[in-house]
C-alpha cells in the first residue's frame, strides 16, 4: 500500500504523475526547486489551490515568503 496517494494534478502545473515506488537501496530522485521569482513572477502574491482549500503565497516588503490559509 503506498504511504501517499497519487497526484491528481494542480491548476499551476497540470496533471503529474503519480511517483514510482522506489525499490530498496536506490536513492530518492532530488525534489524539484523552483525560485520564488519564477513562482511570484511580477505579482507579490500568488493562490495556490491544495484539494478543496486555497492558500496565498505573499511576499512581503522585507522579503520573506508568508503561506496562508
Amino acid at each position: 500500500m503506498d504511504r501517499f496517494p497519487p497526484r491528481t494534478g494542480s491548476r499551476l502545473f497540470g496533471p503529474q504523475p503519480a511517483p514510482a515506488t522506489p525499490r530498496s537501496g536506490d536513492a530518492a530522485p532530488p525534489a524539484r526547486r523552483l525560485s520564488s521569482a519564477e513562482l511570484l513572477g511580477p505579482a507579490r502574491e500568488l493562490e495556490i489551490a491544495h484539494g478543496d482549500a486555497l492558500y496565498r503565497l505573499r511576499l512581503t516588503s522585507l522579503g520573506k515568503l508568508i503561506l496562508t490559509k
